[in-house]
């Protein structure tokens, strides 16, 4: 069993205020798991046993539209941590997290982390901090959806794939995504998606091979987002 006192992804979220003993519980009680491309963490609606740590891959989190679209709230990854904001609330999850790529995640139980929230005041102040920063990434979102074109979204939305997660040695972008999802991403439909990224192609800003999408001009994209 890894250690979570020896765990180097502590280091990146609220985690690494824990004290040793409190991570050595961790160790004794927590869940590893190993998920599958397209598995389902969790749905929305449901009351989590504890909050995950991702320890390897991607995730989506996603809400469905009134007319059943599903639109990507936000991609995390290796260090972060789901189930914050529900498991303080003791309320239930308001979005539904899927695999992206195969993931190494780890579940923490619930009586521990609110454990250590009651009794570590460095520990609860960076969940709050997380929380809050979470809701400030996605008011920004909102007003992005109201005030930008489709255009500029994807502009946006493709620079933050590849300042968030890099790229293959071939240059494409690393997360590799449909295009329902990366529409879902933007907030468009996909006919709309497909026919701006053609755009984008045709202005030579992206290149495409299949899904795979490679950012050919950073400063372009960056005045598209600006237009």
């Amino acid at each position: 069993m890894n250690k979570c006192e020896q765990c180097m992804v502590k280091q990146f979220s609220a985690l690494h205020a824990l004290t040793r003993n409190e991570l050595i519980r961790l160790t004794v009680c927590k869940t590893s798991e190993y998920i599958k491309k397209g598995q389902v963490l969790f749905e929305e609606g449901e009351h989590l046993r504890g909050i995950y740590c991702i320890k390897k891959g991607i995730c989506k989190l996603t809400k469905l539209s009134a007319n059943g679209r599903e639109h990507i709230v936000k991609l995390v990854s290796r260090g972060d941590l789901l189930g914050q904001r529900s498991l303080i609330g003791n309320e239930a999850v308001n979005l539904s997290a899927t695999a992206v790529n195969d993931m190494e995640i780890c579940l923490l139980p619930r009586e521990e982390i609110l454990r250590s929230f009651e009794n570590n005041r460095e520990f609860s102040a960076k969940v709050i901090h997380e929380v809050c920063h979470d809701l400030k990434e996605a008011h920004n979102s909102t007003v992005n959806m109201a005030q930008k074109t489709v255009k500029q979204r994807l502009a946006d939305t493709l620079l933050y794939l590849y300042h968030t997660f890099g790229t293959d040695q071939d240059g494409y972008l690393l997360v590799q995504l449909t295009r329902e999802e990366l529409a879902g991403m933007v907030g468009t439909a996909t006919e709309s998606l497909i026919r701006i990224l053609s755009v984008l192609a045709r202005e030579q800003y992206v290149a495409t091979d299949g899904k795979k999408i490679r950012l050919e001009q950073l400063s372009g994209l960056e005045k598209v987002t600006l237009m």
